[in-house]
């Protein structure tokens, strides 16, 4: 059984942990730690409730004068493919809008595909790209948005 719940403080060192298993450009601790003092900024985290609660995965949002910039998508590569990360997304929307935004948007690498497909599937649509945006290796980055209809 899978469960969403607000991230906290406590479970930073989890996240940068997973941001190191995942990204290879990861955040530390000390960048969640700073984005948290942040207002109009909020983290869900994404539980394995059969394996004691344990963190799998996170995404943020921070409201910007009503624009949800979405951060940190990430979910552990086995628990991909089952529909979490749709739910995580969608949880992360419903609390961008509660923080006020009204429209969505989010980086991608130009690689992931599956990523890529999910926002779509989600009505995100592509808006450009940002030139060598991610490091290690450097690669492009798809800008996309999810405007309210």
């Amino acid at each position: 059984m899978i469960s969403i719940r607000t991230m906290t403080e406590n479970d930073i060192p989890r996240a940068a942990e997973l941001e190191k298993m995942i990204f290879t450009d990861p955040w530390s601790e000390k960048v969640y730690r700073e984005t948290f003092k942040i207002p109009d900024v909020e983290y869900v985290a994404v539980c394995d409730d059969e394996a004691g609660q344990e963190m799998v995965g996170a995404a943020g949002v921070r409201n910007i004068v009503g624009t949800g910039e979405i951060t940190n998508v990430m979910l552990l590569p086995e628990y991909r493919g089952r529909g979490i990360g749709r739910q995580m997304l969608e949880e992360v929307i419903r609390r961008g809008r509660r923080l006020g935004a009204k429209d969505f948007t989010l980086e991608v690498r130009k690689s992931n595909a599956n990523a890529i497909r999910l926002y779509e599937k989600l009505g995100f649509e592509s808006a450009g790209i940002r030139p060598q945006f991610y490091r290690n290796p450097d690669e492009d980055a798809v800008i996309m948005w999810l405007y309210t209809q």
